[in-house]
């Protein structure tokens, strides 16, 4: 029975992994679930900070069971995580995370807004979240969500008379909100907003609260619980056969990147909101207590709930066709609706109920995945009307035309029409990019200058088509935007979004590339074509110490989609030196400095996203000892990319891979952060490791979560992980020995080293070791006691176990020079004892 239900979730899984690919259809009894939304005029308004922050499992039953319209406010885009999944760190790994979360809310039924505020990682209380954030500007944002989406209710998932007990970020978006509560229906409050939308009052604020918030379910059980509201979200949905509950976790499952993929749960399952402010429930039971959530809530709205009334009651689950008079007359009578919010919202759901009604499909597909301004792009239209309708397309009209164009042809029953148009993408157009990245970014928030985009998870799109129909007589138009459909041998029908690119894009071969000493190295520069017949020249921006040569290269490509590849050669300084160097290609005397970066996993669509192309060149003072480093992955990081940067020969060592034979050739091996957390085989082979160790060998361990190591014996001694971590990247180190030997040989490293480090100084450190452990580093957070666990060596046997938490996955991707000559160190532990012995 288990492998059956682990068989069902997977196949589920691959069903939301395709839909987050192509435009969603609807069956028959979507459609009806459709409808008794159409029915409801409540919302639900969910706040937290991150990505898998939301209770997917109450976001559903608000959508599904309650039929409100649900969304999830996340304040920030989870960039300051970690990634499971691949290397993707900081603004990548937020484009990720969003499309995660718009996977989750297709599966759940909820929607998705965010703030500008940027997840500068972990934060250990909101005092120092809102000093980083720009408070002001991410309460507006909290604000403008809030008189944009008018919610009835608001649900935080934080408590915010608790701060300094969990992430500041998560206190933070608490507070955020129950400030944004008494202020959004205050027309002195951020005003520049009312020019586009109008203040709202929500009813009631509640917090979504749980036993871990008092410790223990006994201590919630003796709870007095008269202010709370309790719900039973484990219902069954026999339309969807599933409970809510497994959809919950098909939503959750979808933020692979963290590591969310989770097995679903049944049967009934209570969750309780604590009320906070508004108006008080009389009966808790209902936190739509004194809201009409029916039509009758809008002036105009009875007689359309009539007809939807009568069309939910006698649903044609066999032909949902047949309510197509009803629903075109419903309508009608919709745009006459004076309240402007409910007109547009229920506008787009009923056309979206039509649409499917009808069995309309409607695609319109480019001939290329993308292009370039300026550049000519063949669509190809298919129109198909699969009822007995009576549906005439009387034009359609390109973004990119000024005019429609006129077809006034019927749609006959299940008979496919399809057209070509050639359309050239304006030099007007955007290119296709994640909004929030458009413009330099602080540390704690995006720059976003248009208040439209604000809270958008996604850049509209900038090309599609509108098609003008006419249903039954009554005129209706419906928008697509283009889209790449295509197919492979081994995966069928595949999608991928539509993007404008620039017509030429520059790379560099790493983000970051480390001088060991003053000798020159080649760089390799990859220009792309975004379309035919590129000519010019590529040059390189570089820091004033450095030099270049050539100064200038031709480039000549003639096919779109095709590259050139040229060789830079770069000299370093005579001195410790670091800058950036950035490809600078000159088209018609134009330059273009970006590089495109495609994001391709299976569970999120294509994504296209245009940064800077630069990077970073460090002149590095640092020596190393040995040359063959093995490295057994864990999460995604780069470090191995990192090592061969200042001259370590590095193999991968694959999990089944591992054994005496194959480690003894090694100088070091290294195991990749969160190794412990994800990789099973460890469990096997974690004997193989420590054997090396004791035979003379040097093991460094990254970091690992404490929940979820695999195995029993992390270490050959005892060491406990936990989450003790230090935060602020420029707190003070405190070297314990500074003449150990691990501290000296082959570099001398000092307090300098850890200048100019990034995000933070390392996590999970352990917090209780045995007496063969040797403490190197001591730094804390403001306010806290000093952390010794961030570096542990222990001698065992004939080698050197070592155990860090400093956060080399995140220095090394930024050029942190001390980080480099640190590590360069670890892997060194041992060499002078063995250079003493052969002198």
């Amino acid at each position: 029975m288990f492998q059956l239900r682990l068989c069902l979730l997977l196949f589920l899984s691959s069903i939301v992994s395709l839909q987050a690919q192509q435009p969603k259809t609807y069956n028959s009894s979507e459609i009806y679930e459709a409808v008794q939304k159409l029915n409801v005029l409540g919302s639900v308004l969910y706040i937290a900070a991150h990505p898998d922050d939301e209770n997917t499992r109450l976001i559903s039953y608000m959508s599904n069971q309650v039929k409100a319209r649900t969304a999830y406010l996340s304040l920030t885009r989870g960039d300051g995580g970690q990634n499971l999944i691949g290397p993707e760190i900081r603004e990548l790994l937020g484009v990720i995370r969003t499309q995660e979360l718009l996977g989750a809310r297709r599966v759940d039924g909820g929607e998705q807004r965010f703030s500008r505020a940027n997840d500068f990682g972990y934060s250990k209380h909101p005092d120092e979240t809102l000093e980083i954030w720009d408070k002001d500007e991410v309460l507006a944002d909290v604000v403008w969500a809030i008189r944009k989406f008018k919610p009835d209710v608001i649900i935080n998932r934080f408590d915010h008379r608790t701060p300094g007990t969990t992430h500041g970020h998560h206190t933070a978006s608490a507070m955020l909100s129950m400030e944004a509560f008494d202020i959004a229906n205050n027309t002195s409050k951020f005003p520049s907003q009312l020019e586009l939308t109008d203040i709202w009052q929500p009813k009631r604020l509640f917090y979504n609260t749980s036993w871990w918030r008092y410790g223990s379910q006994e201590a919630f059980d003796k709870l007095d619980k008269s202010n709370m509201l309790k719900l039973d979200v484990g219902v069954y949905y026999p339309s969807k056969g599933l409970s809510n509950n497994e959809i919950a976790a098909l939503a959750s499952s979808q933020h692979l990147c963290q590591g969310f993929g989770r097995l679903s749960q049944r049967g009934s399952q209570d969750e309780y909101i604590e009320f906070l402010k508004g108006e008080p429930l009389n009966n808790n039971d209902n936190i739509f207590e004194g809201i009409d959530t029916s039509w009758n809530r809008v002036e105009g709205g009875k007689a359309i709930g009539d007809i939807l009334n009568t069309i939910e009651t006698n649903y044609n689950f066999k032909n949902p066709a047949s309510h197509l008079p009803q629903l075109l007359e419903a309508y009608k009578l919709l745009q006459n609706l004076k309240d402007e919010h409910w007109k547009t919202v229920k506008t787009k759901e009923l056309k979206s109920i039509i649409e499917a009604c009808a069995g309309l499909y409607l695609e319109v597909s480019a001939k290329s995945p993308n292009a370039a301004p300026n550049s000519e792009v063949t669509l190809d239209m298919e129109v198909l009307n699969r009822s007995s309708a009576n549906i005439e397309l009387v034009s359609y009209q390109l973004s990119t035309l000024k005019h429609g164009i006129s077809k006034s042809i019927t749609l006959p029953d299940n008979q496919k029409l399809n057209f070509e148009e050639s359309i050239t993408i304006p030099n007007t157009n955007n290119y296709t990019t994640p909004y929030w990245l458009n413009k330099k970014s602080t540390l704690g928030m995006y720059n976003v200058e248009n208040q439209n985009l604000i809270g958008l998870p996604e850049t509209p799109r900038a090309v599609f088509v509108d098609f003008h129909l006419m249903i039954e007589d009554t005129p209706l138009s419906i928008r697509k935007p283009v889209i790449y459909r295509y197919s492979k041998p081994d995966k069928g029908e595949l999608y991928r979004p539509f993007e404008i690119i620039p017509i030429v894009s520059a790379s560099l071969s790493d983000k970051v590339f480390i001088f060991e000493n003053d000798q020159q190295k080649e760089i390799e520069v990859t220009i792309k074509a975004g379309k035919d017949n590129i000519e010019g020249f590529v040059q390189m921006a570089y820091p004033n110490d450095w030099q270049v040569f050539p100064q200038k290269q031709k480039i000549e490509i003639s096919k779109k989609g095709d590259v050139q590849k040229v060789m830079f050669t770069v000299i370093p300084p005579q001195h410790q030196s670091e800058g950036l160097i950035t490809p600078m290609v000159n088209i018609d005397g134009e330059f273009y400095t970006d590089e495109i970066i495609e994001i391709d996993y299976a569970h999120i669509p294509f994504q296209t996203v245009l940064i800077p192309s630069e990077s970073k060149v460090v002149r590095l003072n640092i020596k190393i000892e040995g040359n063959n480093i093995g490295y057994i992955e864990g999460a995604g990081d780069v470090v191995p990319e990192s090592l061969k940067q200042i001259g370590y020969n590095v193999t991968i060592i694959k999990p089944e891979q591992i054994s005496p034979e194959n480690l003894d050739d090694f100088d070091a091996i290294v195991v990749g952060i969160r190794a412990y957390n994800i990789v099973e085989e460890l469990i096997f082979k974690q004997r193989y490791l420590l054997d090396y160790v004791k035979d003379g060998g040097n093991l460094i361990i990254q970091y690992n979560t404490n929940r979820g190591i695999k195995v029993n014996n992390l270490a050959p001694y005892d060491l406990q992980v936990s989450r003790d971590r230090v935060t602020d990247e420029n707190a003070e180190v405190t070297i314990l020995e500074p003449n150990h030997p691990i501290l000296n040989f082959p570099n001398k490293i000092g307090v300098q080293d850890f200048e100019g480090w990034v995000q933070e100084r390392g996590l999970y450190f352990p917090d209780k070791w045995s007496t063969e452990f040797t403490p190197l580093l001591a730094s804390n957070d403001k306010g806290e006691n000093s952390k010794e666990g961030a570096l542990l060596v222990a001698k065992y046997g004939k080698g050197n176990y070592i155990y860090t938490g400093l956060s080399f996955f995140r220095e090394f991707p930024a050029g942190v020079p001390g980080a480099y000559r640190l590590f360069a160190n670890l892997l060194s532990a041992g060499k002078q004892d063995e250079m003493i012995l052969k002198n």
